[in-house]
């Protein structure tokens, strides 16, 4: 018998980088998984990696018609859910100065107003005793220069956390966050040119006191933890960082 046999979690933006290895770690251990995604691309190939335990939803994290096409499915498909990864989310680049309106909404719309209805949608699919995970970031406590809408989407994450869990103490819901730090999710890959990523990489490896970059399942495992183990703690923000927000 696994660990999470039949528990039944939604994992937002599960089809790559943290939300897929965390979909796979629950898969692993017996859960039934439904994860969202934007491209057809990603969603196919999440579906044939987690295969028949998993289902994956083409779905628009700041769309509140998708969100509600959403709690549907998951009504449907689940019933009730045990757990909830709210995991969705985009960076964007540009220095402050020459940050536009249109980058402003886009990165906000989707890390700060996405995973706000998206809690309020599902909440009445969420049993009593469940754990609900925010994903959040170091850039919410450092001042990081090239993602400051990125980091004040965080930030309102991170307040989100602590306002949401106070509220739904009542239903039995927690709700915590996990932080992670520089994770090896490809992410500066495809931001960036090659070169500029390469050189962002070493610098951030240098920076960080274990000297590393993260793996996705590195933050699985602490995401899992808040949503199913961490039963006496709600509000609270779990960094995986390798000590770069704290030391």
């Amino acid at each position: 018998m696994s660990k999470y046999d039949d528990k039944k979690v939604l994992v937002t933006g599960g089809t790559s980088g943290i939300g897929l290895a965390t979909a796979r770690l629950l898969v692993e251990e017996g859960a039934r998984v439904i994860v969202t995604g934007r491209s057809q691309a990603t969603l196919d190939a999440a579906r044939e990696e987690l295969g028949e335990r998993a289902t994956a939803v083409q779905s628009d994290a700041a769309s509140l018609a998708h969100i509600d096409v959403l709690a549907e499915r998951v009504r449907d498909e689940l019933g009730t859910l045990d757990a909830l990864f709210v995991n969705a989310g985009v960076n964007g680049f540009a220095p402050f100065e020459e940050t536009p309106e249109e980058l402003y909404d886009e990165v906000l719309g989707i890390n700060a107003k996405g995973p706000y209805f998206t809690v309020q949608t599902l909440v009445p699919l969420l049993a009593a005793g469940s754990g609900v995970v925010i994903t959040t970031s170091v850039a919410n406590v450092l001042g990081i220069p090239m993602i400051s809408a990125y980091a004040a989407s965080k930030g309102a994450l991170r307040s989100m956390t602590r306002s949401l869990a106070r509220e739904l103490l009542p239903r039995g819901i927690r709700i915590n966050a996990v932080s992670p730090g520089p994770i090896d999710t490809g992410v500066l890959e495809r931001s960036m040119p090659a070169e500029a990523a390469e050189q962002a990489k070493a610098q951030m490896t240098q920076e960080n006191p274990m000297q590393r970059f993260g793996d996705p399942r590195e933050v699985a495992k602490a995401a899992v933890f808040l949503a199913f183990e961490a039963t006496f703690t709600t509000g609270a923000e779990l960094p995986v960082d390798g000590g770069g927000s704290q030391l």
